[in-house]
């Protein structure tokens, strides 16, 4: 009123609201790209066409039986287009799912830090993201 600063108090009674405020905190440091051991969905997995959907599913299921986080993006979209948007939406690993990786049971591995890094075992992926869950890694 007088055009004098002032400086607002916050007077707050409830345990809630200390969560919502640890929460905002965390997007705002992050800007969104969470580190693996804290992402709501820490593996994107995409398969290039429906034919790859059951490979997609036995992938699913051995990420889920180890406890990661994963979504698949069935959509019948090019596979631009959906590694696009799940780097977009920050997903800290994609995994790309076709031919050559069904045949010799690998994923083609995207991650948030390195870029494309090629295929590799499923085994060898889920052993790597376990580590660094447990390690807790930025």
């Amino acid at each position: 009123k007088d055009g004098q600063e002032k400086y607002p108090y916050v007077i707050h009674r409830t345990s809630i609201g200390c969560y919502e405020r640890t929460l905002a905190l965390l997007i705002e440091k992050y800007a969104g790209a969470f580190p693996v051991w804290l992402s709501p969905v820490q593996v994107k997995l995409l398969p290039i066409s429906e034919k790859y959907h059951d490979y997609a599913d036995e992938v699913y299921a051995e990420l889920k039986k180890n406890n990661i986080r994963v979504e698949v993006d069935y959509r019948a979209e090019k596979i631009g287009y959906k590694i696009r948007e799940a780097r977009n939406e920050r997903a800290p690993y994609i995994l790309v799912v076709g031919e050559k990786e069904a045949e010799n049971k690998e994923v083609a591995v995207r991650s948030r830090k390195n870029g494309d890094e090629g295929s590799i075992s499923l085994n060898n992926f889920i052993e790597r993201v376990l580590k660094e869950i447990e390690s807790k890694e930025r």
